[in-house]
């Protein structure tokens, strides 16, 4: 008998000594602000569209002449054999001498138009991928999330099956004692204590390690959690798979590919104009003397003027310009597949995506149901097995049922909340 005892209160004293870790809880909404504004990935994804900017203004910057400054001095020393044929030396006095030049290119077979376009659908493409980018990481965050709030619930289900495996176990142990039952019934109701407090350990375990991968994606340095009440359990009902697919067809995904394509029908009409000649007009005035102040001081220097118009063509360049025009058609192709591709994935997703939230709906609505079903025919076997109308084979049958459908419904929210967020990522914009 002791030993029966000590069975059924080592896993409790086990449990208490396990260390409670601080958890901060914290909503979905702050979670994902955190993470896309900590996330490598975000951040990547934000100094690429900086980047694309900066590509525009650098490419109608080609437009405005360029305007260079120099200066410098220098002197020249050595030997040299004068006309009585002696040696000599030659020390030259220092001389200074300042330059300032434009350029402009006036024409280039439109290749300056094609970079505007180019550097423009770069942006568009940078664009995309920064809502691509940001709606993945807030997927990452709402799966870790959803993780939390199924552990959570998982040990809100272990918590009533420990309690109900423990009602049930003085139960056993009274009608042991009265020599109503057997003492296989109490061992058997002693070890359904012990897996429901394992069950709870475990569920209590999986919070703490979502809880840790959360708090990595929001880049905070103290452990963070999920809200209980923060669910966000809203319906689909007003979003139908028409208006789905009509928000996946100007998805991340394919607004990405568009502009890739855009990007490479610019890039190839670039590598048309190679075949044009190109016209460039230039203006220099430089100036040279020996005043060491550069012509700023009490002396001056002999300054002259250049101004020139250049126009340059190149007859043969061993076919490079062929290839460059051949990887480019061979890009505007495969651009073209690639935004036939993912239109057609987005397509495939919100018809799979839809399924699969009408069918999760549907799921949790039965599966309701059979909890209620499985409360009351355990409800039902209790009572029968207190006035020796049944088995404890027959009650610990209906417990595990009941523990089955519990688990069951927790992972059917688990998957109905995933899908939800994946069709966010899709769609790149919040379903209401």
């Amino acid at each position: 008998m002791k030993k029966f005892w000590l069975l059924a209160v080592l896993p409790a004293a086990l449990g208490a000594q396990q260390p409670a870790d601080s958890l901060h809880p914290i909503t979905l909404k702050e979670a994902i602000r955190l993470a896309t504004t900590n996330a490598p990935a975000a951040i990547a994804a934000e100094g690429q569209v900086r980047t694309a900017n900066a590509g525009v203004t650098s490419a109608y910057a080609a437009f405005v002449p360029n305007l260079s400054w120099s200066m410098g001095q220098r002197q020249a020393t050595g030997v040299a054999q004068n006309p009585n044929g002696q040696i000599v030396n030659i020390v030259k006095p220092w001389t200074f001498s300042t330059g300032l030049t434009s350029r402009l290119t006036l024409f280039d077979g439109g290749r300056m138009f094609d970079n505007i376009r180019t550097a423009k659908a770069s942006v568009h493409s940078a664009e995309a991928n920064e809502v691509a980018q940001r709606y993945a990481v807030a997927l990452n965050v709402k799966t870790q999330y959803y993780n939390i709030l199924a552990a959570e619930e998982s040990e809100s289900a272990a918590r009533a099956q420990l309690k109900q495996a423990e009602e049930q176990l003085k139960v056993s142990v009274a009608k042991y004692t009265a020599g109503a039952a057997t003492r296989s019934d109490s061992l058997r109701s002693a070890i359904q204590v012990s897996n429901a407090r394992l069950a709870l350990l475990t569920a209590q375990s999986n919070v703490k390690v979502a809880s840790a991968a959360l708090t990595r994606l929001v880049g905070t340095q103290y452990l963070v959690t999920a809200t209980p009440s923060d669910t966000l359990d809203q319906s689909l009902t007003t979003v139908d798979s028409t208006q789905l697919a009509h928000l996946a067809a100007d998805g991340p995904g394919v607004r990405n590919a568009e502009a890739s394509l855009a990007t490479a029908r610019a890039s190839k009409s670039a590598a048309f104009s190679s075949y044009l000649p190109s016209v460039s007009i230039s203006y220099s005035r430089s100036g040279s003397g020996d005043d060491k102040y550069y012509g700023i001081g009490g002396g001056s220097l002999s300054y002259g003027k250049t101004l020139s118009l250049n126009l340059s063509y190149n007859i043969f360049d061993n076919w490079s310009r062929e290839q460059s025009n051949a990887v480019a058609d061979v890009n505007v192709v495969n651009a073209r597949a690639n935004l036939r591709d993912a239109q057609l994935a987005a397509q495939q997703s919100v018809v799979q995506y839809v399924a699969n939230i009408q069918t999760l709906e549907e799921q949790i609505k039965i599966q309701e149901q059979s909890i209620a079903a499985a409360e009351e025919d355990l409800r039902v076997q209790e009572q029968r097995y207190a006035v020796g109308a049944s088995t404890l084979l027959d009650v610990l049958t209906s417990q595990t049922a009941l523990n089955q459908a519990r688990v069951q419904l927790i992972q059917y929210r688990l998957n109905y909340r995933t899908t939800k967020a994946q069709i966010e990522q899709l769609i790149g914009r919040d379903l209401q």
